[in-house]
């Protein structure tokens, strides 16, 4: 699979039920090729190359990724903490079997670079910051896409 990191999350730790004491190692990304497709992808593992993965790449970057294992993804659960994706599926990656590399989006195909600019909901799915203000008691305790521009950023 080759496409365009358009998202990822801070590497996690999480106590290992299996060897009590030890954590296991977590991050995940996501990942586009075209406008319409897009796929969350999960690893686990031991620190050192949860860390190392993690830190080989950022948003914006291509990467292409080899022999991942292709998961049914409980909706419910996983669209909680990642980006709603219109595929079933995700990928999960395997210290022994998967690898990631980078490149250039463009060696790899220029039209990647345009899908970073584009949102992943559906366009009519939006509030704007004007919509919550002016209906901000109607809108009270739902959960609202924004779609919004930063303007500057500082401390």
């Amino acid at each position: 699979v080759i496409g365009v990191v358009i998202g990822k999350t801070d590497v996690r730790s999480f106590p290992d039920r299996k060897n009590i004491g030890s954590e296991r190692y977590t991050f995940n990304f996501t990942i586009r090729d075209s406008p319409t497709y897009f796929i969350n992808v999960q690893s686990w593992g031991r620190e050192e190359y949860i860390r190392s993965l993690s830190e080989s790449f950022r948003v914006g970057d291509c990467v292409t990724i080899e022999n991942p294992l292709i998961q049914s993804k409980e909706a419910e659960r996983e669209e909680k903490f990642n980006p709603v994706t219109p595929s079933c599926y995700k990928l999960l990656l395997s210290e022994n079997h998967s690898v990631v590399r980078t490149s250039s989006c463009y060696e790899t195909d220029t039209r990647l670079l345009s899908l970073l600019h584009l949102p992943v909901k559906d366009p009519q799915d939006y509030y704007s910051l004007g919509d919550i203000v002016a209906n901000g008691q109607s809108l009270h305790g739902r959960v609202l896409n924004v779609l919004a521009a930063v303007m500057s950023v500082s401390e």
